[in-house]
């Protein structure tokens, strides 16, 4: 293990390239899962995103199922479903399914924001009004999920006796006091929403519950996102980055596409941006490491030190599948 003792975990955002499709993208997933798995990484998640040119996690349940029947031991999971999208039942019933089906590898990670722009969230046709019941719904899913009651009126078949665990994600303090009043574990998305990290973390820690609900925890339990990209030089890994930093650039600028190649070097691609879109995309990639195996190694062993959290899951968004293979191998070996 590393120093810093802390489970490396991977988030998938399952990236459709530019001038590649959804099938490839599906492909790759479950061809990065399988070398996870035999690298040593714990859990391998993917996330709800909709109506984006470049993901193809839209449906995740499915997807967790398919990488699932395609892997042995690792956990593979939610990071996250977006509960107001969906009815707590199905929700249960959904991920009592996969759990029956991959007994003690199922994990769901929690959000409550849409996950996609005002349009498809209408599109979705859930009360818009569910995410401020976010508590209550999460409380509702775990019902459906644990021991089970002859005399309930409804119940998740399969689902019930299952449960799943259930992690609570957020980008603020929101979510972290869901977290800490329900006694469950916490992963912050600091991969992209980085500002209250350490106050969200402090926010969990402080106001913290045990439970013995299905799922609960005898003390805190977090995690967080870092953004990732090693290479066998430095140069290298800062030329595959501007494919992310362009990503993030689309996502300042309204203009949301496929993952676009690597484009030169850093300093040179941001140049080309106006100052408030600099400052925008650093600030969304404040959580970054970008460099050799040793390097990023060093400063996710920091990162760690810094926010004292017991599991980091990690995200790669090289361009090439390859590189993006090549990217995880290097740390898996530093770090396990």
């Amino acid at each position: 293990m590393s120093p810093a003792r802390a489970q490396l975990n991977i988030l998938d955002l399952v990236p459709v390239v530019d001038g590649g499709t959804a099938t490839d993208a599906i492909a790759s997933t479950v061809d990065i899962a399988r070398h996870a798995e035999k690298w040593g990484y714990q859990r391998y998640w993917m996330a709800e995103h909709h109506n984006m040119r470049g993901v193809a996690s839209s449906s995740t349940a499915v997807l967790i199922g398919h990488v699932a029947d395609h892997t042995e031991t690792i956990r593979v999971g939610a990071g996250g479903i977006m509960l107001p999208n969906h009815a707590p039942y199905v929700v249960a019933e959904q991920f009592g399914t996969l759990a029956t089906i991959h007994p003690g590898r199922i994990d769901l990670g929690l959000g409550r924001a849409p996950g996609t722009d005002p349009f498809t969230t209408r599109a979705l046709r859930r009360n818009e009004a569910a995410a401020m019941n976010f508590a209550g719904e999460v409380e509702e899913l775990i019902g459906y999920l644990g021991d089970p009651d002859p005399d309930a009126k409804v119940r998740a078949i399969p689902g019930e006796g299952t449960r799943v665990p259930i992690w609570i994600l957020g980008s603020s303090h929101g979510g972290a006091q869901v977290a800490a009043a329900l006694g469950l574990p916490y992963s912050f998305a600091s991969h992209f929403a980085p500002a209250a990290l350490m106050s969200a973390l402090e926010v969990y820690r402080t106001r913290f519950v045990p439970s013995t609900q299905p799922g609960g925890l005898d003390a805190p339990r977090t995690m967080a996102g870092v953004n990732v990209m090693v290479a066998d030089t430095t140069d290298e890994a800062e030329r595959l980055f501007t494919s992310v930093l362009q990503r993030f650039h689309g996502i300042v600028t309204g203009r949301r596409t496929a993952l676009p190649e690597p484009s030169g070097d850093i300093a040179g691609l941001m140049a080309q941006w106006s100052p408030a879109e600099r400052q925008a995309v650093s600030d969304m990639t404040r959580v970054s490491l970008v460099g050799t195996a040793d390097e990023v190694r060093d400063g996710l062993a920091g990162f760690v030190e810094a926010t004292g959290v017991d599991e980091v899951i990690v995200t790669c968004g090289a361009h090439d599948h390859e590189a993006r293979l090549r990217s995880y191998e290097l740390l898996a070996d530093a770090w396990l």
